[in-house]
């Protein structure tokens, strides 16, 4: 598959076509959004969708086979808002504290991005290790944790960490993953299948109903994203194309299949606009709400959803083609040489 035809088959997809025509609906006026009360469900159904399709899958997959993965994306999950706070440095107009917010967005996770990839993977038949949705859960919490914490050492008042670890770990995006997670996890086949049609099937039907709604959100606030400014759009697309490559070059380096990897550098790539502004507001009521949210959702979330999944996805083969010529990925290094030891 060409680069042209990995690019073609994402941008011609329904998921993204739905995302293209709310934006345009949203410019000519046009109000094609969601009520709200069904935006809530459409959010409340695909965490615990997901959740509930990556719990079912963990029951193939031992604790050894994940222990590598996770510590991967637990350390990516803090490596990622480390390097945004650093590289925030260098824009001007920007504090500390707005810099560990946009930090802490970064270092968050996507669900929508998330599954619109799963999504992209699947209808080219490309396979995804089934253990990808607990990777979601995993690098949601160190993300918005480390970039809290960059902002607090320069605020006066003390971060009341106490309410910031329950709106993490109890807000509504960590909680249905895990809540999905665990009940995928513990009910029968059985039970499971009865669900699927309707958690599973629908999935992604119910996706296109929430990118159309994001589409129509990001046209209407098209305006609000000059505020942001240049050098930080320019960041809120070059960025994510560091972090996505750092994922991918992890993934690839634990034994992750191609589609794998790609996922791994998607939640590298991606920024929150659920989780990480709730969490912040929480433990930053200094930091500006909208820089860090207009950058997320109005500048990074169309660019991975329209050219950022391809990019991720390419960079995954082709690291893979490197690996094939010679280079072993660093898991296989290690049991070779225990081996021979």
């Amino acid at each position: 598959m060409s680069s042209w035809d990995i690019a073609q088959a994402n941008l011609t997809s329904v998921g993204v076509l739905a995302f293209i025509f709310g934006f345009i609906a949203s410019r000519i006026k046009s109000d094609v959004r969601l009520p709200e009360s069904i935006y809530g469900f459409l959010s409340i159904y695909l965490l615990l969708g997901i959740g509930l399709k990556g719990g079912h899958s963990l029951k193939s997959s031992s604790l050894s086979v994940l222990a590598a993965p996770a510590a991967t994306t637990v350390i990516c999950g803090l490596v990622i808002p480390i390097l945004a706070f650093m590289i925030l440095k260098f824009l001007k107009g920007l504090n500390d504290i707005d810099r560990g917010s946009i930090a802490a967005h970064y270092g968050s996770t996507s669900l929508v991005t998330f599954s619109a990839a799963i999504l992209f993977l699947e209808s080219n038949s490309i396979f995804v290790e089934g253990f990808a949705p607990a990777l979601l859960t995993l690098m949601e919490i160190p993300g918005l944790i480390a970039g809290i914490y960059l902002a607090s050492r320069s605020m006066t008042t003390k971060v009341s960490w106490t309410a910031t670890i329950k709106e993490v770990l109890l807000g509504k995006t960590v909680l249905l993953l895990i809540g999905g997670l665990f009940i995928g996890f513990i009910t029968s086949s059985e039970g499971y299948e009865k669900v699927s049609p309707f958690f599973v099937d629908l999935l992604s039907g119910f996706l296109v109903l929430f990118l159309l709604h994001l589409g129509y959100l990001a046209g209407v606030n098209i305006l609000e994203i000059r505020r942001v400014g240049a050098p930080l759009a320019i960041f809120g697309i070059l960025f994510p194309i560091a972090s996505g490559a750092i994922g991918v070059g992890a993934g690839t380096m634990i034994d992750l299949s191609v589609g794998g990897a790609t996922m791994l550098g998607v939640l590298c790539a991606s920024a929150s606009y659920i989780a990480a502004p709730a969490a912040v507001s929480v433990a930053l009521p200094q930091a500006s709400p909208t820089i860090a949210l207009m950058s997320s959702i109005g500048i990074t979330f169309p660019f991975n959803l329209i050219l950022g999944i391809p990019i991720y996805f390419r960079f995954a083969e082709l690291i893979g083609y490197v690996e094939t010529r010679g280079i072993e990925p660093l898991t296989s290094a290690l049991q070779r040489q225990r081996s021979t030891n």
